[in-house]
């Protein structure tokens, strides 16, 4: 697998969306605009269906996205005060490998970090 350094121009959104990712895939791979947009929807695709499977899904040097059950608990309309009991549920949650966490924290400047956020919700 090569290196590939992919470059963010600012932003018109406070989040990366799929549609931005497919124009970098277009703009800095050469792949045509219908195949960056199918390769961005079948990443998303993979990953949200081994989740709901119950799958958890390791991207290796970057991090791992997992399947937790939270068990049932009191929980309290904060407005009300009334007492609302919270059923159990799966989450999925994500966790930076190592590697990424280092590259995050060498990113620091003295003026403060840079915020991307990755949108994976339709759009």
């Amino acid at each position: 697998m090569m290196d590939m350094e992919f470059t963010l121009e600012a932003l018109e959104t406070p989040a990366l969306t799929k549609a931005q990712l497919a124009d970098l895939l277009f703009e800095q791979i050469g792949l045509n605009k219908r195949e960056s947009k199918d390769m961005v929807e079948a990443f998303f695709n993979l990953i949200a269906a081994s989740l709901i499977e119950g799958t958890d899904v390791k991207i290796s040097g970057f991090g791992n996205f997992q399947i937790r059950t939270k068990a049932p608990r009191p929980g309290r309309n904060p407005r009300t005060g009334e007492a609302i009991p919270i059923g159990a549920r799966r989450v999925a949650t994500f966790h930076a490998s190592a590697k990424l966490k280092e590259q995050i924290h060498g990113n620091i400047t003295e003026e403060g970090s840079r915020e991307v956020e990755w949108s994976v919700g339709t759009e």
